[in-house]
């Protein structure tokens, strides 16, 4: 019984690519290369390059590469967790947590969320070209990964896709690897760790549910949100398993998932929060200067002579970032990673909409507080 045990999991895809993991051998010498194949690697770095400009930018490629590719999913879960990546980019620079932050907050907060963001992108991004490379050739690429510091866990797996297409094997790996390579890089960085997670405000942020991630989608013409809630970021394990839950949100429904590609399809990411909710945010300020904050919501809708909240666009937010490159190594350790492709036991149906319009209240409420005892003093 044992041994026809690992005879069958040895046939199965996560079988297979473990089995993989431990015979591979990683020879990283350019000189093997061909020709053909170093103009390979240059095209993708120049077309990584050419999209990893700003968080507009990447969102966009992440969903072009979708619309040709639809069996890649987490290239369309990337996108939509990219949107929120703008758009918490931009409440720093936006009526509520503007009034919260100092202005050399609000940089160290940028400065974090575009780091990651980046760092995903020219991970991620050159994965999905060889793939697309590899299509055209009818031959897989995927031994390339290593001369782009690719991690040799997604290598084995995009291999195992190429043998046997499993699209939620490759989500659930994608997920796994990108937040494995942010952990180090960003979440453990000394920096972040001092200037972000340290600091009052960070925990404040996560009182106030700040990390909400957020689908939205138009249903019968009105406004619809789905999502999760992460309290625990600078936690692997919970980022990766809100990656699995965003995933089943977005994957699980088929009414779900159509109607957030239609409305992505139809709304252009610029940042701004008037994307999904232009009744209750503006990327013009319609207040007028020194004019005293009120109340403006309540259950996501305008109270009587309210106003929208000023939301702007990524454009009239941040200046561009010339990043430095990104640290050489390879997370991957041992197996224990195959523990996160145990199904998730709860049921995900993803409301959250409730719970967004109690956090705009709670920052306005916040914004209002911060304002009143900085008065007093």
């Amino acid at each position: 019984m044992t041994i026809f045990f690992q005879k069958k999991q040895e046939k199965s895809p996560i079988g297979w690519i473990k089995k993989e993991l431990k015979n591979r051998m990683r020879i990283q010498k350019t000189a093997n290369l061909s020709e053909e194949e170093k103009k390979i690697l240059e095209q993708i770095r120049l077309e990584t390059k050419k999209w990893n400009i700003n968080n507009v930018t990447r969102t966009k490629a992440y969903l072009d590469f979708y619309r040709q590719y639809p069996e890649i999913h987490w290239a369309f879960l990337g996108h939509m967790v990219s949107r929120n990546g703008g758009w918490n980019m931009t409440d720093l620079k936006g009526e509520l947590l503007s009034r919260l932050l100092s202005d050399r907050e609000k940089q160290s907060f940028f400065d974090f969320l575009e780091r990651g963001n980046w760092l995903i992108f020219q991970d991620a991004y050159p994965q999905f070209l060889i793939y697309r490379e590899s299509l055209r050739r009818n031959k897989p690429l995927f031994f390339l990964f290593p001369f782009l510091n690719i991690s040799v866990f997604v290598e084995t797996v995009w291999s195992c896709f190429w043998r046997e297409p499993h699209p939620s094997i490759l989500t659930t790996a994608l997920i796994i690897n990108e937040q494995s390579y942010l952990e180090k890089r960003v979440i453990q960085n000394p920096r972040y760790k001092q200037e972000v997670f340290d600091k009052l405000e960070f925990k404040l942020q996560e009182l106030l549910s700040f990390n909400q991630i957020l689908f939205p989608y138009k249903k019968d013409g009105m406004i619809h949100l789905k999502g999760q809630t992460l309290n625990q970021f600078e936690s692997l394990r919970e980022r990766i398993l809100l990656g699995k839950r965003l995933y089943d949100v977005l994957f699980m429904n088929k009414d779900v998932l159509a109607y957030t590609e239609l409305w992505a399809n139809r709304h252009p990411h610029t940042g701004s929060r008037k994307d999904y909710w232009p009744d209750i945010f503006n990327d013009i300020h319609e207040g007028l200067p020194g004019e005293k904050y009120q109340f403006q919501l309540k259950s996501c809708k305008l109270r009587p002579g309210g106003r929208r909240i000023y939301t702007p666009t990524l454009e009239n937010s941040w200046e561009n970032v010339s990043h430095e490159d990104a640290e050489i190594g390879d997370w991957y350790e041992d197996l224990h990673v195959f523990d996160y492709f145990i199904d998730l036991q709860d049921v995900i149906n993803g409301e959250i909409q409730h719970a967004y319009c109690k956090t705009l209240e709670r920052l306005e409420l916040a914004a209002l507080a911060k304002k009143a005892v900085a008065n007093w003093n």
